[in-house]
């Protein structure tokens, strides 16, 4: 059986805490800055946690689990 390639999208998009878990970047914070009020660039820059459903698909994709 050949070995499983790595989706490099997936990768780029994803950081795997020790935990386990996957921090994602918000979308939404390249352009069109002006029209956005500035609590919600602060909030965009945060990283957040993906849900548990979604987590274990991604992990497969990377090829870390």
């Amino acid at each position: 059986m050949p070995k499983m390639k790595t989706r490099k999208s997936v990768k780029s998009k994803f950081k795997v805490t020790a935990t386990g878990k996957l921090l994602q970047n918000h979308p939404g914070r390249r352009h069109k800055l002006a029209k956005k009020s500035s609590n919600r660039k602060r909030r965009l820059l945060k990283q957040s946690v993906v849900n548990k459903g979604q987590t274990k698909m991604y992990l497969h994709l990377m090829g870390v689990a």
